[in-house]
């Protein structure tokens, strides 16, 4: 799990957006001696993630919510699920409500899509991975719904391992000046990947032994002949033009890790509500 610290921040804000200047004006209408017991219920099938931040949500805005989390991040749910419990003074219930379940829902949601990429791509070799294409400020919440759903996070940031994709390689002239450059200003910790557009930009990158490389928008052939050349010196990552509908024959084709953005800035939220109970 994330530490709160790093979550709460996120969920403050999204308080302080929700709540306003002169805060839940609704739940004035309420007394202070009314309580309120409520469930969270999967309308939807899919992967349960986001109860810390829903947890969260609960307890910035009232200590005295008592959030009670009935299944975990990564759980598979059927329609009808029973989430989470949320119980506590009815006004302070409803002033967390749609926080949570924004975070609830979305979080859900890139698991759940993710879980369908992991199943489709099952018994082969390849790995279903995220990208850097996030909603600003939630990246490190997003990447855990990834791992919910059995993907691998990719990189967090520009400072996590040196990545050469295209401008890079313009900028410097070619794939093997870059990955000199690279080579040189890389202590031994530093993971190297370099992304090539073609055959000939793969040639020219294996003599440098990167990490791994990024094969973007190859063909099928391609990354056949991709997989045949590398010899598994390097790992391969496929990217650009992947769906539910092509990703298997991406995968059967050899690579290691399949790299999917729409995971993160495409997925559909889940259909959660809160119902009293």
């Amino acid at each position: 799990m994330i530490p709160d610290l790093l979550v709460e921040p996120l969920v403050r804000r999204a308080l302080e957006e929700d709540v306003g200047r002169a805060g839940d004006v609704t739940a004035g209408l309420l007394r202070a001696d009314e309580f309120l017991k409520t469930r969270f219920v999967a309308r939807a099938g899919g992967v349960v993630c986001g109860l810390q931040p829903a947890r969260l949500a609960a307890a910035l805005i009232d200590p005295a919510l008592r959030f009670t989390p009935l299944t975990a991040d990564s759980d598979i749910v059927a329609p009808r699920a029973v989430l989470a419990t949320l119980e506590g003074p009815a006004a302070s219930v409803l002033t967390a409500e749609r926080t949570a379940l924004n975070f609830l829902t979305h979080l859900s949601g890139i698991a759940t899509l993710t879980r369908a990429f992991v199943d489709a791509v099952a018994g082969t070799h390849a790995r279903i991975a995220a990208t850097r294409k996030t909603l600003p400020g939630l990246r490190v919440v997003q990447k855990a719904a990834v791992i919910a759903g059995g993907g691998l996070p990719h990189r967090y940031g520009l400072d996590d391992a040196i990545l050469i994709k295209d401008n890079h390689v313009a900028a410097c002239g070619s794939v093997g000046e870059a990955l000199r450059r690279a080579k040189d200003a890389a202590g031994h910790m530093r993971i190297i990947e370099v992304e090539v557009d073609s055959l000939a930009q793969l040639d020219e990158a294996l003599p440098h032994a990167p990490h791994a490389i990024l094969l973007d928008n190859f063909s099928l052939d391609d990354l056949r002949i991709a997989v045949a050349r590398a010899q598994g010196k390097a790992i391969l990552e496929a990217s650009g033009g992947v769906s539910l509908q092509t990703v298997r024959a991406i995968a059967e084709t050899g690579v290691d890790v399949i790299s999917v953005g729409a995971l993160t800035h495409s997925a559909p939220s889940l259909d959660i509500g809160l119902d009293a109970a």
